[in-house]
């Protein structure tokens, strides 16, 4: 059995503002990987079209996604940081998905009923079948590991599905092209051009939710600033937010099975825990038995302690835009060459003259 080269692929919308739901689930996991895998992060800005098509400032959230990235301790110069929409082969290839995929797969995406929600017949076609577009974009690299939200499983778990029928399909051809390696799924050989992709779910605060409802997912669109903090918050403005945060009266439980029924206690001791690198048993620990009169100050340093560097460099670097586009530009190419090696193998095996 051969092995696919261990790579891993993961982007960001450039819509609104990034938060803190976005630093703990995403790029902080991002700049961690850094240290152990060979990594490709995009700003995916043709994503960012699929429900609204015309932005006051893309080029603007663009540039902040990569301040953020680089803000953060993503290295350019040692892993690739660009824009989707600088390699074309994203939309090549995703072209080729939409005729590997089925309709009827499309139409079960949860993402997909939740953002047309009920004036379904006047979504984008983009809208529609984005979830091609980001199995390409993983596996134009042929990438194996992808860090996403819990909310995103069902869209990698669609790019699995992709790929196996690609590789079903086109077996005889990836293996007269000598293009392929031998992988089992579940109990089955496949002669595979494409990986299966593997989620990267890790740590204690995989999904951030709401400051005002702990039942919500923390979100660029919610209509309340208070709902979430902005990377770019200040530290009066982290402070006001989580000081408002919505609590119940009960003190913090000594035990994690105590936050079970309570989702704002359980989300704001998630966030402590994910700032602080501990598990929610070890706050516990400290903050059992507390109110939050006693529990929010304690965050709020916190918070403001790891956010602040993060801050002062985002402004910085977002006031150099020469030097972010310069990043992307460079990252553009070099993940181009990469991507161009797969679509030219994968014209190959379809059969387009080249």
């Amino acid at each position: 059995m051969g092995e696919f080269k261990h790579l891993v692929f993961s982007g960001v919308q450039p819509t609104g503002n990034l938060h803190l739901g976005n630093y703990l689930g995403a790029i902080r996991k991002f700049v961690a990987l850094q240290e152990s895998h060979d990594c490709i992060y995009c700003v995916v800005d043709l994503h960012a079209i699929t429900a609204q098509l015309v932005h006051d400032d893309l080029p603007g959230q663009i540039r902040s996604i990569t301040a953020a990235f680089i803000a953060a301790g993503i290295d350019p110069k040692q892993h690739i940081v660009f824009n989707q929409s600088q390699v074309p082969q994203h939309a090549e290839l995703a072209w080729i998905f939409n005729c590997v995929a089925r309709i009827g797969w499309m139409n079960r995406m949860t993402q997909f009923k939740d953002k047309a929600g009920k004036d379904r017949e006047n979504a984008s076609l983009g809208l529609l079948a984005y979830p091609s577009l980001m199995a390409a974009d993983i596996l134009v690299y042929r990438a194996t590991h992808v860090p996403v939200g819990d909310d995103q499983k069902q869209h990698l778990e669609l790019t699995r599905d992709i790929a196996m029928k690609f590789n079903m399909d086109f077996m005889p051809k990836i293996r007269a092209a000598g293009l392929g390696t031998d992988i089992v799924v579940g109990d089955e050989p496949v002669h595979a051009y494409f990986p299966m992709v593997e989620p990267m779910i890790e740590g204690p605060a995989p999904r951030v939710m709401s400051l005002k409802d702990g039942t919500k997912k923390m979100s660029k669109s919610d209509p309340s600033d208070l709902s979430r903090i902005n990377l770019l918050d200040d530290a009066e403005t982290i402070s006001k937010k989580i000081r408002k945060a919505k609590t119940d009266p009960d003190a913090l439980p000594s035990e994690v099975e105590g936050l079970k029924g309570r989702p704002e206690a359980d989300n704001l001791v998630g966030i402590f825990a994910a700032l602080s690198d501990r598990s929610k048993a070890d706050v516990l620990k400290d903050f059992g038995g507390q109110q939050f009169s006693v529990f929010k100050p304690a965050l709020v340093d916190l918070a403001v302690e790891v956010l602040a560097p993060v801050n002062g460099e985002m402004r910085r670097l977002m006031g150099d835009p020469g030097y972010i586009d310069s990043v992307l530009r460079d990252g553009g190419a070099r993940a181009g060459a990469r991507a161009e090696k797969t679509m030219k193998e994968v014209r190959d095996i379809i059969g387009f003259v080249q």
